[in-house]
């Protein structure tokens, strides 16, 4: 009788191997669906994955700097004349102080969960370690996606800049046209593709480093940002703001819509969050870093686009390269107009640095929680950087770079980031008003998804083209009235001692509010692709991630069961304690 050693193992070839696994998605979907991690894994156990750590060397300026350069270029250079010349008209302003007050909302979401768990993993740890692992990686790919997406969209932009800067009319003047591609995805951005690359291997090098150059480079564009809000309210004229069709010529729709777009410029101050592993002082830092650059980028947004509004007619405003084209075409300052394509594509190249810093992170994180293949994982010794998910990343953004128009990228980006923002908010009332053991989460969840509801209600009575008031104070004074009962019903069990938001659950709530709304008055098809996109998520969930985590999972286990055994069996044994370990 052949002994069983001999006799083939046909059932684990690879390809019965994957079967068995998909058979068993039902079962791994159950056990996994929900598995959250406590702050502290994430801090030891989940970080240590990575083999070395993030170096420690940014202190709060570092942060304030990070935030300002991560959202001051991008978005005014990017989005302000499309919003001024379609949406808002002059009152473009208020589209940018609405954005950032919602941005200012999520941004003390954010800083308490960073304070309270300085990981790199920004939203999608945050997520995790509340609504479990499938939530966190929705979250995370989402805003992984927008990450890639604007910084495309960025390195595009920088493209039309330097073509003003050196005297260029057109702005597509760098670019390859190639026939026999469709429209919107002809014209081939070397440049672009170029920026993407260097900044790439900055990153690589050294996060300090890089940090200390987006510091020079941010001191520069304040002071630049200086001179076009002076030189545009010194050659504008107030009649601009006011006709032909007076402030805002699109009505009070027009602005709000306007705001969804132009939220894309505050999505910076998110990286900072991600930066919370390499922080010296997290607890005093990130409050500082997070919410001051948010109010300082909100008050120059502010006032750039009023001095643009005032200085030419909104109907006149160019969509690609606004301020460069006004100085030039209207006020007839030619060297102005190469100062504001020097000043901006120096702007857009920081902004580019701080996001091409963060999404790595991210990366990184999803990685070590093993969603993703975990060389992604891997912190380089030496420079303390996560190189292979900066690489990674880097080609993906260059690709979509060389390719795709702007307008294609800007409404999925924002549809993404403000439903990442409003998980966000909703994880944070969560996390602070259930308590494992002492009360039951049934009651908050219900109050999230009543709250949740009227505010759709409110948000769908204002799109309707028909004037539905009464829809309108009916929703809105629900979503009141029941933020004030929870308030006064539901007693808070969890207030984090280093840093939390003031007033809860109000500032969360009207995060929650606010980013719906905002969502609301996006285009059909940015919910169409934003659907694709979360398909597509959830299939590498289902095929991929939850077999990936669930093997981790059993590893650890058996190391554990096996480490134990050791301990039992022979006390004295550290040599094969040790090996276990390794």
């Amino acid at each position: 009788m052949s002994s069983p050693a001999a006799t083939p193992h046909h059932h684990h070839s690879p390809f019965s191997s994957i079967l068995h696994s998909l058979s068993q998605t039902p079962y791994r979907l159950r056990r996994r669906l929900l598995a959250t991690w406590t702050p502290d894994q994430e801090l030891n156990q989940v970080r240590e994955r990575s083999g070395a750590d993030m170096k420690k060397k940014l202190e709060w300026y570092d942060l304030v700097a990070l935030g300002v350069g991560g959202m001051l270029g991008a978005g005014v250079f990017v989005t302000t004349g499309l919003v001024a010349n379609k949406y808002s008209g002059p009152a473009v302003c208020i589209s940018y102080l609405i954005a950032g007050i919602s941005a200012f909302l999520s941004s003390l979401c954010y800083t308490e969960f960073s304070v309270e768990i300085p990981v790199a993993g920004g939203a999608f740890s945050y997520l995790r370690v509340t609504f479990g692992e499938f939530v966190g990686y929705f979250g995370g790919a989402n805003i992984l996606l927008e990450y890639v997406l604007s910084n495309a969209a960025v390195a595009r932009s920088f493209t039309e800049y330097l073509s003003t800067a050196f005297g260029f009319d057109d702005p597509n003047s760098w670019r390859i046209a190639v026939g026999g591609l469709p429209k919107d995805y002809n014209n081939l951005d070397i440049p672009a593709v170029v920026l993407v690359i260097l900044l790439t291997l900055c990153l690589c090098h050294s996060t300090k480093e890089s940090s200390i150059l987006n510091l020079v480079m941010t001191v520069f564009h304040v002071i630049f940002f200086g001179f076009v809000i002076g030189a545009g309210f010194y050659n504008g004229t107030p009649t601009n703001l006011v006709e032909p069709k007076g402030f805002a010529p699109f009505g009070v729709r027009g602005v709000v819509d306007g705001a969804a777009l132009v939220y894309f410029s505050y999505i910076g101050y998110d990286s900072v969050s991600t930066m919370a592993e390499e922080i010296k002082y997290p607890s005093k830092s990130l409050p500082i870093g997070i919410g001051g650059s948010v109010l300082i980028v909100s008050a120059l947004y502010c006032l750039m686009a009023l001095s643009l509004s005032s200085m030419i007619p909104y109907y006149m405003i160019s969509e690609g390269a606004s301020f460069s084209s006004a100085f030039q075409s209207k006020v007839g300052w030619n060297w102005a107009g190469n100062v504001v394509g020097v000043g901006a594509s120096l702007g857009i190249v920081a902004s580019l640095l701080v996001a091409m810093l963060g999404q790595a992170r991210y990366l990184c994180v999803i990685g070590r929680a093993r969603l993703m293949p975990s060389w992604l994982a891997k912190v380089h010794p030496s420079t303390g950087t996560p190189m292979n998910a900066t690489i990674i990343l880097g080609m993906c953004t260059a690709s979509i770079a060389l390719f795709t128009d702007l307008e294609i990228v800007l409404e999925i980006i924002s549809i993404g980031t403000l439903f990442v923002f409003y998980l966000v908010a909703n994880a944070l009332i969560y996390r602070r008003y259930v308590s494992l053991g002492a009360n039951k989460p049934l009651p908050i969840l219900l109050f999230l998804l009543i709250f949740t509801a009227s505010s759709i209600g409110f948000s769908i009575s204002w799109r309707l083209k028909r004037s539905y008031w009464w829809l309108m104070v009916l929703f809105g004074g629900l979503s009141i009235a029941i933020t004030a009962l929870f308030q006064c019903k539901v007693p808070c069990h969890h207030r984090p001692l280093k840093w939390s938001v003031p007033l809860m659950p109000w500032p969360a709530a009207a995060s929650i509010f606010l980013n719906l709304f905002l969502m609301s008055s996006l285009k059909k098809k940015s919910f169409q692709r934003f659907g694709v996109w979360n398909c597509i998520i959830v299939l590498v969930y289902l095929l991929y991630g939850v077999h990936s985590t669930f093997q981790a999972e059993e590893e650890e286990m058996n190391m554990e069961r096996e480490m134990t055994s050791v301990i039992g069996n022979d006390p004295n044994s550290s040599s094969q304690l040790d090996k276990l370990e390794a």
